[in-house]
């Protein structure tokens, strides 16, 4: 790896005025640098050929699932999520941090696959702009409206919602959302698992059989649980300690199809959950980051309690 710069107590994990694919990339080196139990694993690649990286915390029989940043614009979940991760690690670690009578039990039940950023190329897009790297600078202009502010951006660079991209009831959404051309948001792509991100998610997700699945999302500080009535007995239970635990609701969902929890729901009959973290208008600024993960972080601790 080579030389490692520690940070004393500090968090590794910060936000400035933007946080972009390679923010990540230098936070999770130094977090494999400061916490060697960290494994960190490619598990595919985006468009653009961007390495897409899960952190594996943990050693226990149960494997609980994370993921952030499926939508471009909501890019705030990735040091969010980034950021449980490395507590978690300090606290197994230190006697005196936040979760230390907790975490090292949770990593011997526990195997804890994050992956933080799920649409990289769509990351950048939504606070860079277009770029010499986009080969497709004119159709991702065009895609946008002729608008050269990206900030609204959810897709990734093939103009593809990734949260409409997975096969539980595909169809239904694409119907329902009437966008049949690539766009900024809402397009679900001509066939479910066309994106090589959505497909990494669901690859990563049938090989390692998860117990549970959290997908963190912005804003409205609520948790969806249900889908078509295809959810375990428990998922209702459990989104009321998460709402507990955050101060967010727990909210029953319809008219919604296609999404990774709602794929996994179906394709698992195991509680799956999207968390709409903190609460204003996409993207949420990076001002609100500390006070939105006091929230997140109690929510993500409960699910590593489950």
């Amino acid at each position: 790896m080579g030389f490692c710069s520690h940070h004393g107590r500090g968090r590794i994990v910060q936000v400035g005025s933007q946080y972009l694919y390679k923010d990540l990339i230098q936070q999770v080196k130094q977090l494999q640098c400061k916490y060697p139990y960290l494994d960190v694993l490619e598990i595919g690649r985006s468009v653009m050929g961007k390495p897409i990286h899960c952190l594996r915390l943990g050693t226990g029989p149960r494997a609980i699932h994370m993921n952030a940043s499926v939508h471009a614009n909501e890019w705030i979940t990735s040091p969010l999520l980034l950021r449980f991760v490395e507590e978690i690690a300090a606290s197994s670690a230190v006697a005196t941090e936040r979760w230390s009578r907790e975490a090292c039990f949770w990593l011997k039940e526990v195997t804890l696959w994050a992956v933080p950023m799920a649409n990289p190329d769509g990351v950048n897009l939504s606070q860079e702009g277009v770029t010499s790297a986009h080969v497709n600078a004119d159709e991702l202009i065009n895609w946008n409206k002729g608008n050269m502010d990206f900030s609204r951006w959810k897709a990734n660079i093939h103009g593809v919602d990734l949260n409409d991209q997975f096969p539980a009831y595909w169809e239904e959404e694409r119907q329902r959302r009437g966008v049949h051309m690539p766009a900024s948001q809402d397009y679900g792509g001509t066939a479910p698992l066309t994106e090589p991100e959505a497909k990494a998610l669901a690859e990563l997700t049938r090989w390692e059989n998860f117990e549970l699945a959290l997908s963190l999302h912005t804003q409205g500080k609520e948790i969806y649980w249900n889908y078509r009535d295809l959810e375990p007995f428990d998922s209702q239970q459990l989104a009321h300690r998460f709402a507990y635990a955050s101060g967010y609701r727990a909210v029953k969902l319809t008219g919604s199809d296609a999404g990774y929890k709602d794929w996994f729901i179906k394709e698992f009959r195991r509680p799956g959950f999207t968390i709409e973290a903190g609460e204003g208008v996409n993207p949420l600024p990076p001002a609100e980051f500390e006070s939105i993960y006091a929230e997140v972080s109690e929510l993500l601790a409960e699910a590593m309690r489950t």
